[in-house]
């Protein structure tokens, strides 16, 4: 039975005025959680994490946890200084949270050897299961098939959020059957539950969230043809979600639904006016 499975969002971090706005926080988490989200995952990419002090964090996945139950949210713990990176857990986990999300040290470029070590140290310090995130196009190292086989041995490292670009790893992940194998690429959903992945770690399901979950749940009860239905109709949303860097346009589109303020922390920006015109034709 898979721990995490189906649409997990990866949350966005409103701000207003140049601080985390708790109130909007709180709504949006209830909102996305009442239309079928699986779980939330706190303070990654989307959540702009790299521009938040550990303070900050803190506040955002404490606010979050006052409306969603602790075994439906994940935290993001990010960093290529290992002695913090642990210090961090430490302070994270005095929390009963379903998990944390924890990427390959970005920029140093460490070895395989050096991956499985960090994996590794993080793993043993935790006492909360793990998921691993490959995404090479940020950290500039990717976790190798035979390390993430290693891996998959410790048994607090259950899960995989999964941007390799590699589809041969991908089948052979989800073939081994040791791993969750969640998408971190939204329009690989539909592939990677057909595939027999677990689910998506998803940004556009801030939008239409009960669609995506509903084509969860058509595939899983093997209607095919229905579930892609849906998912070529969700694909268009999609698409203009990361047309600009994530996520802006994810942003835009909530502050539409007048969910939340279109703000980012520099040096992220709002998406273009071309683009907020765009998604006005979309909007649901």
């Amino acid at each position: 039975m898979s721990r995490f499975s189906g649409i997990w969002v990866a949350l966005v971090t409103p701000f207003r005025g140049g601080q985390v706005d708790l109130p909007a926080l709180r709504s949006l988490a209830a909102h996305l959680i009442d239309n079928g989200a699986a779980g939330l995952v706190v303070c990654g990419t989307s959540g702009e994490a790299a521009a938040l002090d550990e303070q900050e964090q803190l506040a955002v996945l404490d606010a979050v946890l006052e409306v969603v139950p602790a075994s439906r949210v994940v935290m993001g713990l990010a960093g290529n200084n290992q002695v913090a990176v642990l210090a961090r857990l430490q302070r994270i986990q005095s929390r009963p949270l379903a998990g944390v999300l924890v990427p390959a040290p970005y920029y140093i470029r460490p070895s395989q050897e050096g991956l499985q070590l960090f994996f590794q140290a993080v793993a043993d310090a935790s006492r909360l299961p793990i998921i691993l995130y490959d995404i090479p196009y940020r950290s500039a190292v990717s976790l190798e098939l035979q390390t993430l086989r290693q891996l998959a041995r410790h048994p607090r490292i259950v899960a995989i959020k999964d941007c390799g670009g590699d589809l041969r790893k991908t089948q052979a992940l989800i073939a081994d059957g040791q791993l969750d194998v969640l998408t971190g690429e939204d329009e690989q959903i539909f592939a990677t539950l057909c595939l027999g992945g677990s689910g998506a770690i998803s940004a556009a399901a801030h939008v239409r969230t009960a669609d995506f979950a509903a084509m969860v749940s058509l595939l899983r009860e093997g209607d095919l043809l229905a579930g892609r239905a849906l998912f070529r109709q969700l694909l268009p949303w999609i698409r203009l979600a990361f047309s600009e860097p994530n996520p802006a346009p994810v942003k835009a589109m909530l502050a539409m639904q007048g969910l939340i303020a279109d703000e980012l922390r520099a040096p992220m920006l709002r998406c273009s006016d071309a683009l907020r015109e765009r998604l006005r034709i979309e909007l649901p």
